[in-house]
C-alpha cells in the first residue's frame, strides 16, 4: 500500500476558508486600533500640555510674576516649546498637532476625522477644545 504525505485539495481549501474567516473578523479591531491610538495619544498630550503651563505659571509666580505664559512664548522653539522640555512637531497628520505658532489656537487630527481644535486663553491660563469642536469630548474627559 502506497501513502501519500501531501495535503488533499479539500484540506488546502478548509484552511483557505478558515484563515478567510479569521482575516474577515481581526481586520476591522485593527483598523479600529489606530483611532484608539491617536485617542490616548490626543489625551496624554492635552494633560502633558496642561501640567506645563500650569507649572511655568507656579515658576513666575515663585519669581514674582503672577501673569499666565502669553501665545508667543507658549511657541517659543516650536509647538509648546516655551512650557515643554521637547516641543511637539507641528504636522496636519493623524495622532499629531498643528497650529499657527502665536495663535492661540492648535488642531489634533484623530485617524481621518476632522481635526478638534483647542485654543489657549492666555488671561485665564485655560487650554482646552474650542466649543463645538469635533471629537472633544473623547480628548478631554
Amino acid at each position: 500500500m502506497k501513502f501519500s504525505r501531501a495535503f488533499t485539495m479539500i484540506e488546502l481549501i478548509f484552511v483557505i476558508v478558515v484563515l478567510g474567516i479569521l482575516a474577515a473578523v481581526a481586520l476591522p479591531k485593527f483598523a479600529d486600533t489606530r483611532e484608539q491610538a491617536d485617542i490616548a495619544k490626543g489625551r496624554g498630550d492635552v494633560a502633558t500640555i496642561r501640567a506645563a503651563i500650569m507649572n511655568e505659571r507656579q515658576a513666575r509666580v515663585i519669581k514674582g510674576d503672577s501673569n499666565w505664559i502669553t501665545n508667543a512664548n507658549l511657541d517659543n522653539g516650536g509647538l509648546f516649546g516655551g512650557v515643554l522640555t521637547y516641543p511637539m512637531t507641528n504636522s496636519a497628520t493623524a495622532g499629531n498637532w498643528s497650529a499657527t505658532p502665536g495663535s492661540g489656537t492648535y488642531n489634533y487630527k484623530i485617524g481621518d476625522n476632522t481635526p478638534t481644535q483647542f485654543d489657549y486663553n492666555s488671561s485665564s491660563g485655560r487650554f482646552g477644545c474650542t466649543e463645538g469642536s469635533n471629537d472633544c469630548d473623547v480628548l478631554v474627559k
